[in-house]
């Protein structure tokens, strides 16, 4: 919903989403508002202007005079920044989600800067069959860092990882207070295009999505409970962690690829490209690809991360 200043009346602005409109038009009693969220998308809080001649009182006239934005019914690009509430006023630092590049077989594919997502056996590793060399998961025998099997999911090392919690030297990842309760992430929202791909745990197993909006936007909510987050126990500063203070959390997830991807190019000429992509030999394979964000937004904190993502599938030699 919207805010709109119209001549010194001030209007509120509310309209259910294109998922709650769905939700509301079953008619079942089933619809009912649990959650919501401010936003402040419009605001730009740099044109805050101390220097102001005519005083205190002028400093933040320019954000006040900022236009509104009408309140959007697409859930899948309305409020990517959510405003949060902090009962303590002593806070010097806000927690933040950092992409983990340094534990294992955490790190994007060099080449695209991607998390490529090979979406199927030949385009993984060749089947299996050495005799073809058209494979873009294993170079000389060994499996590329930056590349999640797509079909064979349980079988890729490649996994996307990130790490949550106050990311400051000013504060011991050991201090024995630790990262507060109303700051730790025990849940978070992944949205990808369902039309794509899906989310898995480590061991390639599916994780239970919570619906799938007019846009075909697929949201998960995910906890503990589906095997993809824990706790963050490591208090020392080795080279595997990204945050430097207090940690809360971890989400760790693969993703598979659609049966649409695995079994045709449909998707790919209508919404990609092609591109050369090193193969098994070291030299390189033509493959299609299409590139998408997975968006990571934390319940409780409402920071949000976009993930690059790449599916490839391979097309010639």
């Amino acid at each position: 919903m919207g805010f709109l200043d119209n001549s010194g009346d001030i209007i509120l602005d509310a309209v259910l989403t294109d998922h709650g409109r769905k939700v509301l038009a079953k008619g079942d009693g089933t619809f009912q508002i649990t959650k919501f969220a401010l936003g402040d998308e419009e605001i730009d809080y740099s044109l805050y202007d101390t220097t102001n001649v005519n005083g205190s009182a002028y400093y933040d006239l320019e954000i006040l005079q900022t236009p509104v934005l009408e309140a959007f019914t697409d859930n899948a690009v309305s409020m990517k920044s959510k405003l949060v509430t902090y009962e303590s006023l002593e806070l010097l630092y806000l927690p933040v989600i950092k992409l983990n590049e340094t534990a294992g077989d955490t790190s994007r594919h060099q080449q695209s800067g991607s998390f490529i997502v090979a979406v199927d056996g030949l385009t993984e590793d060749d089947n299996g069959d050495t005799s073809t060399q058209n494979g873009v998961g294993f170079t000389n025998g060994n499996k590329v860092n930056g590349i999640l099997f797509g079909q064979k999911v349980s079988q890729g090392s490649s996994f996307i990882r990130l790490d949550q919690g106050l990311d400051t030297l000013a504060i011991s990842p050991a201090a024995a207070d630790g990262l507060p309760a109303d700051q730790r992430e025990t849940e978070y929202m992944i949205q990808i295009d369902n039309r794509l791909g899906d989310i898995r745990n480590l061991q390639g197993g599916t994780v239970s999505l919570d619906y799938i909006d007019d846009d075909n936007i697929a949201y998960y909510s995910v906890s503990e409970e589906d095997g993809i987050v824990r706790n963050n126990t490591s208090t020392d500063s080795s080279d595997a962690q990204v945050v430097a203070g207090p940690r809360g959390t971890i989400l760790e997830f693969k993703i598979g690829s659609s049966l649409s991807l695995q079994t045709s190019t449909y998707l790919f000429t209508q919404l990609g490209s092609t591109s050369v992509l090193a193969n098994r030999a070291g030299a390189g394979s033509i493959v299609y690809h299409i590139d998408t964000l997975v968006r990571i937004t934390g319940v409780n904190t409402g920071y949000t991360i976009d993930i690059p993502v790449r599916f490839v599938k391979f097309k010639s030699t």
